[in-house]
């Protein structure tokens, strides 16, 4: 049975495997021994580094994309470890982020990769068999498993199968033991906050012979004798149970060790059990993360301290395939695996969860406790933003924004962040492609209440965007607000002239010349970002971030920007991926410089590696339309004269089932099929070639 407060504990769940994952990051390279985390941090009480913006790494993007496994193969039914594999080979840029691309033989997620790529399904892909005992029982079975217990609350044994299912892509032996332990206590977690029924509950969905179990029961039995004292246990740990005692990289046995002992030792305080893991070293991030995810959920978000909260800012950033779905919203992100959970639970979902949820567009109703959807201001001097449940335009929730001793002049920035660049991060951890959340040609709408205090005229806003490349604001008119109503603010996106868009929000203005000064709040209910866009991409306001030209996600060959376009220069199939995932029809029209090579492809509706349309020139004077679904096969062709070293303006659109080329204005190629109805855009290749690509247009029909 689904608890009632599932949705509110599926989103601490997911916060406090983000708030570990950050925690412990910077004391994660094995240079940072136990004894030099403790020599230079001592008792760890907050994060220890300060982060422009905290990008992912593969603890965080495994359990959101392979996930994805529920949506593309096992709709209807409970995964195989092949239906998550399919994910892994969709979702992956080959050799870049996602996960530790170690090398093969040695990291065992490069190895598993590998594998797949080389037509062994899972699970032999990850088995013993195939890879050695050392790589298929290091730790990442169980840290790419998370969401596979929150999808699954108060059912420990079917968490646990399903987190097997998934490890054993990559894993095998006692690193599939990790997946269930751990998907079974978050599981438990659900209905009981007792750390001592969550850690039984993860033990009785794995062997009591494993050496998992016995590394479990060392430490609850050292617990017994010397509650108080966590580092004892530690150097317990170190002394039967060390990575001395475990060969490769980064072995899951002794870093069970520390999860559990944190979990004990922790008893039941979420925050002092994500410190005491960090504090534990060996695989920092790895297993702060995951007794962050259990105990975020048997804590609830008031178990959680402020001061690991709200850099989160309900925000985390990816590094999979699509630079859209990289762009996560915690609370919006919760809704989406609370209506999974119901979906395999059989249960009907709450018609209020369901239509809070909008994949396709930005939706942000600020209703789950604290939530404030990464939300942001420009000058905390003037303003600051929290979440309140004192004012609601819909729901029980708003954004709280305080404004204060503001003079006509005084102005502050409350904005949402719909595009990253790389100088918004502070290192290149698993490096990061960002597609934007908000386009030309779409509808911006908020609702918003003042409060106002002092001051002898009410504050004012004027609706705004800014520009990635330029930084220029296209500030909009200004609106006076009215005291003590809501009044509904909308407005359409300017063009942004090829540029991306980084800033989408209002501009907090005071109209008071002197004394009061102005005082107050606003709140902010309901904002969007929906509806069709119209835009335009300039290769002269671009730039190459994480190896990547903005704003797409290149998997294989070479790209850069040359003389305002996108080049590419390649040796085998390669693929260039942007726009909005869920987007279903639209037209985009390219010029393309084909300079050498027999395939210049447009990508559409693509939703991966391994899925979705291509079209374009593909051999001597002809044209083709490619279905991919794990393999291309060409479904129609036609006649077109071309020669390298010509542009071409080619427009390729997909409206319904309808495909359609048009070269230089003349229709080419028109087919129709059903096999993939939404996804994104793109430039692609399924051979050696060297193409210009510039001046896109993307309209959605």
């Amino acid at each position: 049975m689904i608890p009632s407060n599932y949705l509110e504990k599926v989103y601490s769940g997911y916060l406090g495997m983000n708030i570990g994952i950050r925690l412990g990051a910077p004391v994660e390279p094995t240079i940072w021994t136990y004894e030099r985390i403790k020599s230079t941090y001592g008792e760890i009480t907050d994060y220890v580094k300060e982060f422009k913006n905290f990008a992912a790494d593969d603890d965080a993007n495994g359990p959101y994309y392979f996930l994805r496994a529920l949506y593309d193969d096992a709709e209807d039914r409970d995964i195989t470890p092949n239906d998550v594999a399919r994910a892994w080979l969709n979702y992956t840029r080959e050799g870049v982020g996602m996960f530790w691309w170690g090398g093969y033989g040695t990291s065992t997620e490069h190895t598993a990769f590998v594998n797949l790529k080389k037509g062994i399904e899972a699970p032999q892909s990850g088995s013993i068999e195939q890879n050695g005992i050392i790589i298929a029982e290091q730790i990442g079975g169980q840290i790419f498993i998370d969401t596979w217990g929150l999808i699954n609350p108060c059912n420990p044994t079917k968490a646990a199968d399903f987190g097997e299912a998934a490890a054993r892509v990559s894993h095998d032996g006692e690193g599939v033991l990790g997946a269930r332990f751990f998907c079974a206590a978050i599981s438990k977690a659900f209905e009981t906050s007792n750390i001592n029924d969550i850690i039984e509950a993860g033990l009785a969905q794995i062997p009591a012979s494993s050496t998992y179990a016995h590394v479990a029961r060392a430490v609850l039995a050292f617990h017994a004798e010397h509650p108080n004292d966590f580092r004892a246990c530690r150097e317990m740990l170190e002394s039967d149970w060390g990575y001395d005692k475990y060969k490769g990289i980064c072995h899951i046995i002794p870093n069970a060790g520390v999860c559990v002992l944190a979990m004990i030792y922790g008893q039941g305080d979420f925050n002092k059990t994500v410190e005491i893991a960090t504090m534990c070293g060996w695989d920092t991030d790895c297993n702060a993360g995951n007794v962050g995810t259990v105990l975020g959920v048997a804590c609830g978000v008031e178990g959680i301290a402020a001061k690991y909260r709200k850099p989160i800012n309900d925000s985390i950033v990816m590094s999979g395939i699509s630079g859209y779905l990289n762009i996560l919203d915690i609370p919006t992100y919760a809704k989406e695996l609370t209506i999974l959970g119901y979906r395999l639970a059989k249960e009907e979902c709450p018609q209020e969860i369901v239509d809070s949820f909008k994949e396709a567009e930005v939706y942000f109703d600020f209703d789950l406790p604290g939530s404030t959807h990464n939300i942001r201001v420009s000058d905390p001097f003037f303003c600051q933003v929290k979440h309140s449940t004192e004012q609601a335009f819909k729901g029980t929730g708003s954004l709280e924004v305080v404004f204060d001793r503001m003079v006509r002049g005084d102005n502050c920035k409350v904005f949402y962040k719909p595009f990253y660049t790389r100088n918004d991060f502070s290192d290149e951890r698993y490096s990061p492609t960002f597609a934007p959340r908000a386009y030309s040609g779409q509808t911006v709408s908020m609702s918003i209440y003042l409060d106002q205090w002092s001051g002898n005229e009410t504050m004012g806003i004027a609706p705004y965007i800014r520009l990635a490349n330029s930084k220029k604001e296209l500030v909009q008119g200004y609106i006076k607000l009215v005291d003590q109503q809501w009044i509904k603010i909308e407005f359409e996106i300017p063009d942004s002239e090829g540029e991306l868009i980084d800033e989408v929000g209002i501009v907090l203005e005071s109209y008071t010349k002197f004394k009061p000064k102005s005082l107050g709040r606003i709140f902010i209910d309901e904002f969007r970002i929906f509806g069709k866009s119209a835009y335009t991409i300039d290769f002269n306001k671009q730039s190459v971030d994480f190896g990547c030209v903005t704003p797409f996600a290149h998997n294989h060959g070479a790209w850069s920007l040359i003389d305002g376009a996108m080049y590419l220069m390649t040796a085998e199939p390669s693929e260039a991926y942007t726009g909005n995932y869920f987007s279903k029809d639209y037209a985009v029209t390219v010029k393309m410089n084909p300079q050498s090579g027999d395939s210049h492809l447009v990508a559409l509706r693509a939703q991966g590696a391994m899925r979705g349309y291509h079209i374009g020139l593909a051999g001597k004077d002809q044209v083709a339309l490619y279905v991919n679904n794990f393999g291309y096969t060409k479904i129609a062709s036609g006649s077109f004269l071309w020669n390298l070293n010509e542009e071409y303006e080619m427009t390729a659109s997909v409206h319904g089932n309808v495909i359609t080329l048009n070269i230089n204005g003349e229709q080419l190629l028109q087919h129709s099929d059903n096999t993939w109805g939404y996804g994104m855009y793109g430039m692609s290749t399924i051979g050696a070639a060297r193409t210009y690509y510039s001046d896109i247009k993307v309209i959605e029909i």
